[in-house]
């Protein structure tokens, strides 16, 4: 037997692919489903199901294109009810992978129909749990996601969620495995650990969640201090349930090299948006006009799904030579599919047309302190938790996941200078200030870390862990 976790950073989204006497089963795939295949044909196994825990919200699986390569199974647990074939399972179900079992555990509470697997080997031993968003390490998934669709309130799907891991999770043996859907950085919980695998023992005794004295306690933490959710996460719903384009046609899609002049005709004659992914610091220096920074070397996709929001939105890419497939793969992965194409050998080809070129006004924290002076007014677009920790006296707290909500009440008249932690989200909120007409306003160069250095008045720095115990 074998188990391999295929980490993806970006998104903090673990799938799992095992293996045991020429079969296969994959869990939770990604949308691109070439590494799968590739897999398989170095193994020389055939992929007999794909195990969904739930219709994911922050990612679009692979379920559907893989199972039309392989002819493998879908599998989801109790009530779930997509719009293609597949195999819902009954609680308890049990299904063969060569000389492994994979046993369902239906958990409701974060979905109604998620699902956790339990694994059990070739000598008839629990040994692990792929628990997707059910039981997290440090955390427990957040309940709030499917109340529409289950007209149910927050608290209803907690109390089913403690339910859950109370008489289906807790009981198992403390030397198993969990291996979740997610990690640090996902959206789909608050209090995650940076750690991709653990015991369950381990969990029971460090999980907050797992430790509460009642359901009356375990309903109040885990609704406590949940920020809404991204935009995008129900149209990624809808798509893990119904179906999408196939990925093959994506890419081809956005593959396809556009000169300055055809880049330039389709902006114009459509409403689609030019997404520029190069770093912060090329962007600053020249890009073309009402463009969106969102830097590839960072959390690329979720941004993409936090600022644009509708997955419907038709893009144009500029990106640096060589990363034009990886940018169409992890927009792909949430749902951002209406890629119509990427400008050809990237920014350089517009420079060279002799086309306008806009700027921002980036700053070195140096210069910001130079200017600085007590009423100056400062938007800090880093999150609300950072600038609790610590911040410049008197900025304002503006949340960069929030500028679609913030943006219109800024002042176009009133200068301001606007920073994050690093530069990396700063520029994002810079691109979009300038493309909504704000010229008002300079951004700093290396965000709080490099403001830190100067001597520039702060607040006191507070921990956030030291801050929850107040």
């Amino acid at each position: 037997m074998k188990i391999e976790q295929i980490y993806t950073g970006c998104l903090a989204q673990g799938a799992y692919y095992i293996v045991s006497n020429g079969e296969a089963a994959i869990i939770d795939p990604l949308r691109e489903t070439q590494p799968y295949i590739e897999r398989l044909q170095k193994d020389n196994v055939t992929l007999k199901y794909i195990f969904e825990t739930h219709f994911h919200a922050d990612f679009v699986s692979g379920h559907v294109d893989l199972s039309k390569k392989t002819d493998a199974k879908i599998v989801y647990g109790p009530t779930a009810n997509p719009d293609f074939d597949a195999i819902i399972a009954e609680d308890g179900q049990i299904f063969e992978i060569g000389n492994i079992k994979i046993k369902v555990l239906h958990t409701p509470g974060h979905t109604m129909e998620s699902s956790t697997y339990l694994l059990i080997d070739e000598n008839d031993k629990e040994t692990a749990i792929f628990s997707g968003d059910t039981l997290f390490l440090g955390d427990v998934g957040r309940p709030d996601l499917a109340q529409k669709a289950a007209n149910m309130t927050q608290e209803d799907l907690a109390g089913l969620l403690y339910d859950s891991l109370q008489n289906k999770i807790m009981p198992l043996s403390d030397d198993i495995t969990v291996y979740p859907a997610h990690g640090a950085g996902s959206a789909c919980g608050k209090n995650m650990q940076k750690e991709t695998v653990d015991t369950l023992g381990n969990q029971k005794k460090t999980n907050y969640a797992l430790n509460q004295p009642n359901k009356e306690a375990f309903i109040k933490a885990v609704t406590d201090g949940l920020l809404p959710p991204p935009a995008y996460f129900g149209m990624n719903v809808a798509m893990n349930k119904k179906g999408y384009e196939n990925f093959d046609e994506v890419l081809n899609n956005g593959l396809k090299a556009l000169s300055a002049e055809e880049f330039e005709e389709i902006a114009e004659n459509s409403e689609a948006l030019i997404l520029d992914t190069r770093s912060a610091a090329d962007f600053a220096k020249g890009f073309i006009p009402q463009s969106i920074n969102i830097g590839l070397n960072g959390d690329f996709a979720p941004w993409v799904g936090a600022l644009v929001r509708d997955v419907r939105q038709p893009i144009l890419l500029v990106t640096d030579k060589g990363n034009e497939e990886e940018a169409v793969t992890r927009l792909s992965r949430v749902g951002f599919d209406h890629i119509l194409g990427h400008l050809e050998n990237g920014f350089e080809t517009w420079k060279n047309s002799g086309k306008e070129i806009d700027t921002v006004n980036r700053i070195s924290a140096e210069q910001f302190s130079s200017e600085y002076f007590e009423d100056i007014k400062i938007l800090d677009v880093r999150k609300e938790s950072e600038f609790e920790a610590e911040h410049v006296q008197n900025a304002y707290s503006r949340p960069l996941a929030y500028i679609n909500d913030w943006i219109n009440n800024v002042d176009s008249s009133e200068p301001f200078y606007i920073h994050c932690a690093g530069g990396y989200r700063s520029m994002m909120a810079a691109s979009i200030l300038q493309a909504r007409g704000y010229r008002n306003f300079s951004e700093v160069d290396g965000g709080f870390s490099a403001i830190s250095k100067t001597d520039i008045p702060k607040t006191d720095f507070v921990c956030p862990s030291k801050k929850m115990q107040l």
